[in-house]
């Protein structure tokens, strides 16, 4: 369980708070660039860490992030014009370069006030189809990260954003959490659970044993872990899952790995990126979207909203659950609910965690040790690291003799493994 006050800290985001302060040390996914994607196209309206922001694309095709309300009188400025190498206030005219130049001030005509004054702008860099930004201190700025799947083919990757009604923790526990997967998403993972099913091996063998056995390390960029099931012939199913601060996993698959990003945008709601990618062979985007749930019409791909709501049972179709396990479609979409149904409001300390839970009681022992050590004045986990490439996670079969730490390539752990008995 997790004491009252420890929950608090984790639940959290507001500037001020001590996750927030955390948070704010860090680059953020704050839109994907399909959501700016036209020049001079519509301002976008955002949230990140419970601050409002406006997101644009000028002219020229530089991205901007500003302050939502406009340095003049407060005005919004997601309700500007998009022109000319800026974005234009509606109220008075006042008009802001991508940096935070004043470019126009038509009700003020001296011209030292555009040249002592800069509208709140916010670093910005454009990798693999995300838009990210550092709303932090300038003074304490980290180098900008790069991962793995930056470094394939625009072909071999995709990535889309799916905006939840649920507290960004109970998201990333999931994500951490090796036992839910063939329970869960026992459709994709077990499809034989039907006796009339096709089976899948290569999932079933591995997946079909659902008490997984862990390993943990910490590592310079947060923790890592190693599930391991039981396969016949004294063999090992080894699932390494890198967690990387503040927000960031790597889920190994058979085929194409994914990297999964649970923003906040406030208390109790999240923007979760998720980035397909593959080394070897194209994405098929279409096909992902099946395999997610981004094909349901519970999602719309303009806005990024997954729309579940109570008074409809989050959408469950409960009279599809003779074929479909969950009456869910598609392994983000059964997250997302299973997410939203445990609510802003859950209480840890009622919880009764199993060695099964080994990767969330570790998420946030090492959270609170950081942002405690955060406060003392130290940097957080892995924040001055800027390349990433080399942290992947792996899905391998090995024998009982093996070491997973041999197969681990990329940043090293720094401490030695625990295996879990918690």
């Amino acid at each position: 369980m997790l004491a009252k006050n420890a929950n608090e800290v984790l639940s959290h985001v507001g500037r001020g708070t001590p996750l927030g302060g955390f948070m704010r040390r860090y680059w953020h996914p704050i839109a994907l660039s399909s959501q700016v994607a036209k020049p001079d196209g519509d301002p976008l309206r955002v949230q990140l860490l419970g601050e409002h922001f406006v997101v644009f694309r000028d002219t020229a095709g530089h991205v901007g992030v500003f302050d939502e309300k406009c340095m003049h009188r407060g005005a919004s400025l997601a309700l500007g014009r998009n022109e000319q190498g800026g974005l234009r206030c509606l109220y008075h005219g006042w008009k802001f370069a991508v940096d935070g130049t004043i470019m126009e001030t038509p009700n003020h005509a001296d011209c030292r006030l555009r040249q002592r004054l800069k509208a709140p702008a916010y670093p910005v860099k454009e990798q693999s189809g995300i838009v990210w930004t550092y709303i932090g201190e300038a003074k304490n700025q980290p180098p900008f990260r790069s991962f793995g799947f930056d470094l394939v083919p625009e072909s071999h990757r995709t990535v889309f954003r799916a905006n939840t009604e649920a507290n960004w923790l109970p998201l990333f526990e999931g994500g951490l959490d090796s036992s839910h997967v063939p329970l869960l998403h026992t459709n994709m993972m077990r499809p034989s659970w039907q006796a009339n099913a096709a089976a899948a091996p290569e999932y079933d063998e591995a997946w079909s044993d659902l008490t997984p056995e862990y390993e943990v390390d910490d590592t310079v960029f947060g923790f890592q872990y190693c599930a391991f099931r039981k396969l016949p012939g004294g063999m090992r199913n080894a699932r390494l899952v890198p967690a990387v601060f503040p927000n960031l996993r790597f889920i190994p698959m058979k085929g194409p790995a994914i990297c999964a990003i649970e923003v906040p945008l406030n208390d109790f709601q999240t923007a979760t990126y998720v980035v397909i990618y593959s080394e070897d062979r194209p994405v098929d985007r279409e096909q992902e979207k099946r395999f997610h749930g981004f094909d349901s019409p519970r999602y719309d791909e303009i806005s990024c909203n997954m729309k579940l709501d109570w008074a409809d049972g989050l959408g469950q179709d409960r009279q599809s659950m003779s074929t479909n396990w969950t009456g869910f479609s598609g392994v983000e979409l059964e997250d997302v609910a299973i997410s939203t149904s445990i609510g802003n409001d859950w209480d840890r300390s009622k919880e009764h965690l199993v060695p099964s839970d080994a990767a969330v009681v570790r998420l946030r022992r090492r959270l609170l040790e950081a942002i405690a050590r955060f406060q003392d004045g130290q940097p957080p986990p892995g924040v001055d690291l800027a390349d990433m490439t080399g942290v992947a996670g792996y899905d391998r079969n090995i024998s009982s003799v093996d070491s997973w730490h041999d197969f681990v390539s990329g940043i090293r752990r720094t401490s030695a493994t625990t295996v879990a008995t918690e």
